[in-house]
């Protein structure tokens, strides 16, 4: 069986066997590879057996009942998604089903065109749940060596890191804020014979010029006000290890010179000392300015610009490794659901979308946030288009109000003449607006405000009602529901 087929293995269950040979007929000309079981039993040996991306069954079977095969199903097959059948007596009982975790329900009769729908639209969830089981899987692989990504730009990035972490030249990481420079300071760090000794940060962009030096070198006793004893920079502290400066272009020119002569003789003095202090270290430095602009306006040493940059690895923005979006979007999306104790899963194709096309212009940082910001306001166990930032949208991104406003554009055009009854005018909205998402409920109740569940109650409503005229029932003869 081919992987196609794989991933369009629908099983069929109903105890009627013209109903079962009908739905195989539809299904198996939608090219789907087609289970089939008489029985709630039947289709539980099956879902032992095979593996069943979809399955289709009718509520209401002699022996074992649809709810209780869904509710076996959850423990034999938990990934297998369910669409239940019901008549309309049964709406209830298929509400109930959608609480114990089916994906939908049909009512009957059938309607070729909205059950081949429904199942379909099961099974592209289907599909996002193996994507983002394989996504995990991917992430379980690369997590070791903690950068997240397959694209061309980063392998390139990691194949200078595997040639040069095992030596001891300088390293000067550039690229644009957020692109996750310090990551591959500590990876090339990882890579060198000094991995079991201190890797040290220090971000000079953070540190006053009064504090910097002091911070890196130390200080004696007395060196300045405030110095009550004497204390080790962080040059001393990396000794044998590795010394990431971040921000290198924020030093000042003394503080250069110094840096300059610990590259050069391995030693410097401590503020207020006279001896030097002899150190071992191997030193990465970052910036995200344009250095050798900055050496030609004298606001940096040349001959420390070519001493940092013995090894220069240029770090590639966001926008150059959009295929590694996913995988990284998917990597914060566990780290704070974790976190926040939620149950998110993973990030709707429509979602993923917007975020593969956006400009991020705060690179990995700034998508790390908005996932956490998402997991973090997100009611559903998916990361949808209205839990990301409305600015997304507005940059030019489909955002979450864009689709909806396509969605209702697209469909047909709504006309309501005063004088309609307020529930007939809500039927006719409710109708145009599933229509224009294309039966997708959870879409729709967004498009409206409402809660996904209101959809089910008020389209139970509106089933029980038609029953209710169908056999007989009247309505006033000016059109107006009673109240």
């Amino acid at each position: 069986m081919s992987e196609s087929e794989v991933t369009k293995t629908l099983l069929l269950v109903d105890d009627e066997q013209s109903h079962l040979d009908s739905l195989r007929r539809i299904f198996e000309r939608e090219g789907y590879h087609i289970l089939t079981a008489g029985e709630g039993r039947d289709a539980l040996e099956v879902l032992r057996q095979h593996h069943v991306h979809v399955m289709l069954t009718d509520l209401v079977m002699p022996g074992m009942s649809g709810g209780e095969l869904l509710r076996a199903c959850r423990t034999v097959s938990p990934e297998t998604e369910v669409v239940v059948m019901t008549a309309f007596g049964t709406i209830e009982t298929a509400v109930d089903a959608m609480k114990e975790g089916a994906y939908d329900f049909i009512t009957k009769p059938l309607k070729k065109v909205f059950i081949t729908k429904v199942v379909g639209q099961a099974l592209d969830r289907q599909k996002l749940l193996i994507e983002n089981r394989s996504l995990r899987q991917q992430l379980e692989s690369l997590r070791p060596h903690d950068i997240i990504g397959q694209s061309p730009a980063i392998v390139k990035t990691l194949e200078i890191i595997r040639q040069a972490g095992p030596s001891s030249a300088t390293v000067l990481l550039t690229g644009e804020s957020g692109t996750g420079k310090e990551l591959l300071a500590r990876a090339i760090h990882r890579a060198s014979p000094r991995t079991n000794k201190a890797f040290v940060a220090v971000n000079c962009a953070a540190l006053p010029d009064t504090l910097l030096e002091s911070e890196l070198f130390g200080s004696e006793k007395g060196a300045f006000t405030g110095a009550d004893k004497a204390r080790a920079g962080r040059f001393e502290s990396a000794d044998q290890g590795t010394l990431f400066l971040d921000e290198v272009a924020e030093l000042s020119l003394s503080g250069q010179v110094k840096l300059l002569r610990v590259l050069q003789e391995g030693e410097f003095e401590r503020l207020g000392a006279n001896e030097p202090v002899k150190v071992d270290i191997r030193l990465v430095a970052a910036t995200n300015r344009d250095l050798e602009e900055e050496v030609r306006s004298g606001r940096f040493r040349e001959d420390l610009y070519y001493r940092l940059n013995v090894i220069r690895i240029e770090v590639p923005p966001l926008r150059e490794r959009t295929g590694d979006i996913p995988l990284l979007a998917n990597f914060f999306l566990r780290r704070y659901a974790a976190k926040n104790d939620k149950t998110i899963t993973a990030v709707t194709g429509r979602a993923m979308d917007v975020l593969s096309g956006h400009g991020w212009p705060g690179n990995v940082r700034e998508l790390e946030n908005i996932v956490e910001r998402a997991v973090v306001l997100s009611r559903d166990e998916l990361i949808d288009l209205d839990d990301l930032p409305p600015r997304m949208g507005e940059r030019g991104d489909p955002g979450g109000e864009a689709v909806a406003a396509h969605c209702v554009e697209s469909g047909r055009g709504l006309y309501i003449a005063v004088g309609t009854s307020l529930d007939e005018a809500e039927r006719r909205l409710l109708a145009a607006t599933l229509e224009a998402t294309g039966g997708d409920k959870g879409l729709a109740a967004k498009i409206l405000g409402v809660a996904t569940r209101t959809i089910y109650r008020k389209l139970s409503a509106m089933e029980e009602g038609e029953e209710s005229t169908t056999s007989g029932g009247s309505t006033p003869s000016n059109g107006q529901s009673e109240q």
